[in-house]
């Protein structure tokens, strides 16, 4: 805590790839940085492990990095000389319909509209300029509360981003194919396709799939800790494990202290140093339907009854707009549903370094309420049989992980919750309360820098960056930017 002599510039409670690039970008500027992190090893959503079978390396949390690939601050630090490759599978992602066709998103923007029929014209008209400016577009969208670098394109941006997901469909797309596929990328928003705003999240991924794409990590999304941790050790940086922060006397002094957590646990932890209102504001703060998580163990690829869902490192499982519409809307209600949208990535296709020869890995998880603890392990199976019959037959080993025993492997996600909170409207531009530096605490020296900060969840780094950015002009009067 801040002292007259403290032992570090700053210290960060939290090894995830928020808290690896506040560290980071704070260690650029020459200053003494401390990360903590409770586990043994370091990483938050981003851990590698075997957990169903010796030589199957299953990613914990984050699979597929498309946030990774498009993060405006992450681009600057050339990861690549410190281990982190990036592999493109040939579709970025794939959405299988009922009847054996599949609604598909390749890399070229035109050949995915040409895919989609009479939709071809809309679906050109929605994402090109999006996609054609991309780098504009993520500077403003990763950025913090304020006047927009690009306004045009943010107007243009907010005006189809405001609307919900199901209203947008409706009123550009006919075909079921164009609408499946909006609604899959859609639905990584985890709430129902019928709020305001649920459209922003189709925009921004989908426009990410047709210009920096939907990579994997190769070896494991471990590989993005890995590098950024090596990265600011080379600049000088400390990294302590085993070190559970639950008050400030856990903390060494420093000037500044950023907290790579969500808000519930700040209140936790800095109780008495925070004024009442701040304090109230932090406990009213939402967090959004969990995930049942399951990894497997296989003997063969999975046998989807389309082909191209074959070349797709990702795939969106639920059917219809409609269909995913009800699972989500179920979810948010506290209920579960017995056919869940299922996001799955099968990483071993394009990454023979995951499992042992001839062998595979797949991952997936669906939404489910809050704390929740039930077995969704029928209903995954289920939905991925549907659209890929002979699955369960190739099965070698699995492991489950229910919302509630997700917040146990990492108490950053409440009652199951992977994004840091819920993305309804008040905590898209309050979040967690709102203010033009959400990041800054009003207590001396403490900062939060989590997911829970703008702009929210993804392993982008940003909520890291935009927390570093400003301890460093508050406490060490430094505005240079490096993103």
């Amino acid at each position: 805590m801040p002292t007259s002599n403290p032992e570090y510039d700053a210290v960060i409670v939290g090894s995830g790839p928020n808290g690896l690039s506040a560290a980071v970008r704070l260690s650029q500027e020459g200053l003494k940085v401390l990360v903590l992190e409770a586990k043994p090893t370091i990483g938050g959503g981003t851990r590698t492990q075997e957990v169903t079978e010796p030589g199957f390396f299953h990613d914990i949390c984050a699979a597929v990095l498309p946030t990774t690939a498009g993060s405006p601050f992450l681009n600057t630090l050339n990861l690549k000389e410190h281990g982190l490759e990036f592999i493109h599978p040939e579709i970025p992602y794939a959405h299988p319909l009922p009847d054996g066709q599949a609604a598909v998103c390749y890399r070229s923007l035109e050949e995915t509209a040409a895919s989609l029929g009479i939709d071809q014209k809309n679906y050109l008209k929605l994402f090109s300029e999006f996609v054609d400016h991309w780098d504009y577009l993520s500077e403003d969208i990763f950025g913090t509360l304020r006047m927009p670098k690009h306004p045009l394109l943010m107007a243009r941006f907010g005006w189809y981003g405001q609307f919900s997901a199901r209203h947008l469909t409706d009123s550009l797309f006919k075909t079921r194919k164009a609408k499946a596929l909006f609604a899959g990328c859609a639905a990584h928003s985890i709430i129902p396709l019928e709020k305001v705003f649920s459209s922003s999240f189709g925009l921004v991924l989908g426009s990410s799939a047709h210009s920096v794409g939907w990579p994997i990590a190769k070896g494991g999304s471990a590989s993005v800790t890995n590098a950024l941790a090596e990265l600011f050790k080379k600049q000088g940086g400390e990294i302590q494990t085993n070190t559970e922060v639950t008050s400030l006397s856990d903390i060494p002094s420093s000037k500044s202290v950023l907290f790579d957590l969500t808000p519930h646990q700040v209140v936790d932890i800095a109780f008495n140093q925070l004024p009442k209102k701040y304090r109230d504001q932090l406990r009213r703060y939402e967090y959004g339907p969990g995930a049942f998580k399951m990894d497997w163990a296989l003997s063969e690829p999975v046998p989807w009854l389309n082909e191209d869902c074959r070349k797709a490192g990702t795939l969106h499982l639920g059917g219809t707009f409609d269909e995913i519409a009800e699972g989500e809307k179920a979810v948010w209600e506290g209920r579960h549903h017995d056919k869940p949208y299922v996001l799955l990535s099968q990483p071993s296709l394009f990454d023979k370094s995951r499992a042992p020869k001839e062998k595979h890995t797949l991952w997936a998880y669906c939404h489910v309420p809050n704390g929740s603890t039930e077995d969704m392990t029928e209903e995954i199976e289920n939905q991925i049989e549907r659209f890929a019959p002979g699955f369960k037959d190739i099965i070698i080993a699995k492991q489950t992980m229910t919302a509630q025993n997700f917040e146990r492997y990492n108490p950053n996600y409440v009652g199951g919750d992977i994004n840091g909170g819920a993305q309804i409207f008040k905590q898209l531009f309050g979040r967690p309360v709102l203010k033009w530096d959400p990041y800054k605490v009003p207590a001396e020296g403490m900062y939060i820098c989590s997911s829970s900060t703008p702009p929210g969840g993804g392993v982008h780094g940003m909520c890291g960056y935009n927390a570093a950015q400003s301890v460093l002009k508050n406490e060490f009067g430094i505005s240079s930017d490096k993103s």
